[in-house]
Parts: C-alpha cells; structure tokens; sequence
C-alpha cells in the first residue's frame, strides 16, 4: 500500500526523483563504450536484416526468424537514417534506462520512494543490465515491456485500465514471445494478493485478448523451431548462474543481496485483496524463469536472456528487504534522509565493486566473436578476384556487416543473395554448379567455423559436404590466418604448381 507519507505535498516531486534517477545512471551506464568497436554475430543478424526493405523482411519471417519480426520492423525504422553500431545498441540502452525508472516506479507506488529509488539504481547498476543494454537485440525493450505492463497490472488492479495492460503484454510479446511467461508471473500475484473473482475475470480477459494477438506469432515460430536446437539443456548450473547474474556475481555483492531478498519474503502475510510489493516482484523473479526451465527439460529452450525481464522483481525485492533493515535501526528509521543516503552510498559500492566487470564487458573480445575484426583479417590477406569459400554458409555473416573487408573476392558457393532469395546469408548453389565452380580454381580461400575444419564434423547439407570432400581430396592449406571465432585458410590444387602432397602451411594469428 502507499503509505501515508507518500502524500505529503512534495510527494510528487520526490517521486519524480526517485524514478528519473535511476533512468539517468541506467542511460550514462549504457551509453560507456556503446561503440566498442565491432558486432558480434547475433548484432550482426539485426544489422543486415533491418536494413532491407520492408517486403524483403517480410520474406525473410516465412522462413525464419519469426519470432524477432516486430523488432527488425523496428530496428529498420531506426537505422534507415544512419545505420551504425551506436544506431543498432541506442534503442536497448533507451529500454534498460525505461526498465529502471518503471523499476523505481513500482518500488514507489507498491512502498515508498526511497524503496523505489533503491530498486531502480540496484537494477541499473547490475551488470547482467549493463550487458543487454549494449546488445543489438530485443531482449532489453522486451524488459521495458514486461515491466511497463506490470506496472499497468497493478493500477489496473486498483483503479481499471485493463485494455492498456492486455496491449502492453500484446506488443511486447510480439517483440518476443517468450515474455508471454510474464502472464504466469501475473496470474501468481493475484493469487498472492487474493483478489476477488471479478479481478481475476478481467485479467483474463485482457490476458485471453494477448494471447490472440500472439496465436499467430506462435504457430509460424513453431515450424521454426530448428533454430534453438542449439540449445542444451538446463541443469542446477543454470539456476545457480541465473540467480547470480540477478543479484549480482561477485560474493560480497551476492550473498548480502540474497539476505535483503529473505527479510524482504519475511514480511507479514497481507490483506485479502491488498496488493504489495511481494506479492508483484517475487512471482515475476522466480516464475518466468522456472518455467522455462522446468518445460527445457524436456524440449531445451531455455537461455537467460530469454527471461532477462525477470530481473526486475530482484531489485525490488531486496529495496523492499532493506526498507526493514533501515525500519530495524532507530537512527536512520527517525531519518529520512539518512536511510535514502544510506541506501544510495551502498549501492555506490554495489557499482565500484562490480565496476571491472562492466568495464570487461565492454570489451569487444567478450562476446562469442567480433565479425569487425574478421572482415579486417580478410581485407588484409584477401584480393579483388580472390575467390572465397564459406564453410558453413552462415560465416558469411562477416561479409554481410562488414563488406569492405571482402570487397572484389568472388563468393564461389552463392546463387542468390539473403534479401532476393529471402534467407539471412543467402541461397548456395546445388552441389553439381559448385563441383564445376570448384573445378576451374587452382587455389581458393575458406573462411570457416573453427568446428567446421574439424574431421569429426559431418553437415546436413549436401552442398556443404561437397565443400569438405572437395577441398579435402583435391586441395592442400598453405596459409593459414586464425582469428577466435574464424579460421582463414588459403588452399592450392594439389596437381598446381607449388601443390603436391603436403599439407604443411604457414599459420598465423591475427593480431
């Protein structure tokens, strides 16, 4: 309930503070090194997708990436005027700044502002924030999202506006509907809350109106779902360095946050009907994640930043579990402003402690590769009229965001380009036009999958098992270039002169 002093004339300025704040430490945060030099291959997808037009978007999602539509629509409208690496990441650092005021506007109107304050700052300075709000990926605007239609959930349940919750819900399903686990989140609070059957009623029905919109998302999506078949899956590890990333990884941090947490869930039972901060931010933390883990057992789908959104009840809980610290020590519970300043001071030293994390993260070589660098290493050893060998096709990502680095080789496998043929790295040839391609070379680079030169690796398509017993029978390395994420090898016909039967070659790393 908001408490008594929360209506005091100045009331409103100071919860104007308490939520802007934590919006503005989220956007400084966001915007350190936002241009770290090079995307990573998820960013790069988002890159070369959005910048095709609408119809050729629209092409793409009948074959794949359904589920990312709403965002690329979205993502083209932004890096139609300047496409950039600042363009790509400027909209999730906007949604983790806009996930951190509604944070601190939760805290506010479920407790007080000083709560609201402390949960809006812890959420901004956590670094599993700091990381997604540097991705070139929906899932910080899908944070934004769950957390704005939960903070709609909870004025919905004390003064109406259901329809403005079900089409928050709705659209950010539509940026991925993996949030569609939020509705459980919800459905646990009103049963922590024990609202009437009438609530109940018209959650449902803004709930059922979200689940319309997603219904045909979900059935395309699901003829997709190839695409996470990467996906292992989750064992106690994974709880353990979910819970982690939530509250934060380095021990001094961790276990005071998970001791905030438990005097936070020690509060007294509340009211029939009476909704509080517990019963909003303890179901949207621990519900999302457990059920895609609990359904990953048995169907692998889950990956943290699916239910990245999830972290916004960690915060509150452990602003709300410092309230009763401060309220348990009579000089600062007498003092406003000593408890605010106390709270702020220690998550200063939240940040300073966790500050080498965040600065490592924005380090380009933290991500699982840095295709900037591979188009450099090719633009240093390839030459116009080089022809090039992808091996597998989807190493063609690097030429795709970085171009200038390939510019002039010939690509040997391709028939049609991602944006005519509607793939997102483009349409090979059938394996007979590429043997009669192949037959005409004495030499030909590969840029390849470090798994991918591996004897052990078999692939599916035809066309790429043509490329290895191809290269592999009738062709010897003779230079090599590895770079983490990619190997450039530059291959020689055994019959042609410097050939032979030898298969000893120069290997470098790129700097």
């Amino acid at each position: 309930m908001v408490s008594s002093w929360a209506r005091r004339p100045e009331a409103g300025r100071t919860e104007a503070v308490a939520v802007l704040m934590p919006v503005t430490v989220m956007l400084a945060i966001g915007l350190w090194g936002l241009d770290r030099g090079g995307m990573w291959r998820d960013e790069a997808v988002t890159f070369q997708v959005a910048r095709r037009s609408v119809p050729q978007i629209w092409q793409l999602l009948h074959s794949v990436d359904a589920v990312h539509g709403l965002y690329y629509l979205l993502m083209h409208v932004v890096l139609t005027p300047h496409p950039g690496e600042v363009a790509l990441r400027l909209p999730s650092v906007c949604g983790a700044a806009a996930t951190a005021g509604l944070v601190a506007a939760m805290g506010v109107r479920l407790c007080r502002p000083r709560v609201g304050l402390w949960a809006g700052l812890l959420y901004a300075v956590t670094p599993m924030t700091g990381h997604f709000a540097q991705e070139g990926r929906s899932y910080a605007l899908v944070a934004a999202g769950v957390a704005g239609a939960t903070l709609l959930l909870v004025r919905a349940l004390r003064t109406g506006g259901w329809w403005a919750y079900g089409g928050t819900v709705a659209v950010t399903c539509l940026l991925h509907e993996f949030a569609v686990l939020v509705l459980l989140a919800h459905a646990g609070t009103l049963a922590l809350a024990r609202v009437p059957r009438r609530m109940w009623w018209r959650w449902g029905c803004a709930a059922g109106a979200a689940l319309l919109v997603l219904l045909p998302l979900a059935l395309v999506s699901q003829g997709q779902s190839a695409q996470v078949a990467w996906l292992p899956m989750p064992g106690f590890g994974s709880a353990d360095r979910l819970l982690r990333a939530f509250a934060g990884p380095r021990q001094l941090v961790f276990v005071p946050y998970l001791v905030l947490i438990a005097l936070a869930l020690r509060s007294p039972l509340a009211r029939r009907g009476e909704l509080t901060l517990r019963a909003v931010a303890l179901p949207l933390m621990v519900v999302p994640p457990a059920v895609l883990m609990t359904v990953s057992r048995f169907w692998p789908l889950y990956d943290e930043r699916y239910v990245l959104y999830a972290l916004a009840g960690a915060p509150l809980l452990a602003a709300a579990g410092a309230e009763r610290l401060v309220a348990m020590v009579p000089r600062l519970a007498l003092s406003s402003l000593s408890g605010v300043l106390t709270g702020v001071l220690a998550i200063a030293l939240v940040f300073v402690w966790q500050l080498p994390l965040l600065r490592k993260d924005r380090i380009p070589d933290r991500r699982p590769d840095n295709l900037a660098v591979v188009s450099a290493v090719a633009g240093r050893e390839l030459r116009p009229g080089d022809p090039v060998l992808f091996l597998p096709s989807l190493v063609r990502r690097s030429a795709l965001a970085y171009p200038n680095g390939f510019r002039g080789v010939r690509d040997i496998a391709l028939r049609e380009p991602g944006p005519v043929s509607g793939t997102l790295y483009g349409q090979e040839t059938n394996p007979g036009e590429l043997r009669r391609r192949l037959d005409r070379l004495d030499r030909v680079w590969v840029v390849a999958e470090p798994f991918a030169l591996r004897p052990a690796w078999y692939p599916g398509s035809a066309t790429e098992r043509l490329k290895l017993a191809v290269v592999g029978e009738e062709f010897v390395p003779r230079e090599e270039v590895a770079r983490r994420g990619v190997t450039l090898r530059l291959y020689v016909r055994r019959s042609a002169p410097g050939g032979g039967d030898a298969s000893i070659y120069a290997h470098r790393a790129a700097p």
